[in-house]
């Protein structure tokens, strides 16, 4: 699954999560249930916004094997965004 950094717009904290590309995560209360971070003084409620950052992409040329390991979803993205083909 892709990693993610979101920005509480409440108390200013950046927090990475895992998820899948259909899933988005849109408070504070939500993102910290997700990573197991304390809610703390900021509101459940408070709206969090992904951030624009570089992912990284596998290819077959970067593993040792020259093979890429086998989509988890058992398909591969189309036109090859998830980079495993």
């Amino acid at each position: 699954m892709p990693t993610y950094d979101y920005r509480c717009e409440a108390n200013d904290r950046v927090l990475e999560v895992n998820h899948r590309m259909s899933e988005s995560v849109t408070s504070w209360g939500d993102l910290c249930a997700r990573t197991g971070t304390a809610l703390g003084d900021t509101p459940a409620d408070a709206p969090v916004h992904r951030l624009a950052t570089g992912g990284n992409v596998i290819s077959s040329k970067s593993l040792g094997s020259g093979n890429a390991p086998a989509c988890a979803t058992g398909a591969c993205c189309p036109g090859g965004m998830c980079g495993l083909n």
